[in-house]
């Protein structure tokens, strides 16, 4: 049975002064990276910082739409979109220092 698959859409926000889930922004997850939109180096941090909110492999999450936009759609393998949205929710609820 092949993995679990989703796109999720999503508002990357460079030039942050930390990464961070911002919330939610009708159905699109707004994010905050640190990272400046340089040759793709934004996209990398969102990458990572995602798979690593949503304890995943940083190869299970990838840029599949928008990659020089800041609304961008993201293929995350191993989880359906319910679990990501699930694991995002805390994040969002309580971002990194504010617990």
């Amino acid at each position: 049975m092949p993995a679990p698959s989703c796109l999720l859409a999503l508002k990357a926000i460079p030039n942050a002064p930390r990464n961070a889930v911002a919330g939610w922004l009708g159905d699109a997850l707004k994010v905050k990276v640190h990272a400046p939109a340089l040759e793709g180096r934004a996209n990398d941090e969102l990458c990572d910082f995602l798979a690593e909110q949503l304890s995943l492999p940083r190869r299970a999450v990838t840029v599949a739409q928008g990659g020089k936009s800041r609304q961008k759609r993201v293929r995350i393998t191993g989880l359906t979109l319910a679990e990501v949205k699930t694991r995002l929710a805390v994040q969002a609820a309580h971002p990194p220092g504010k617990l």
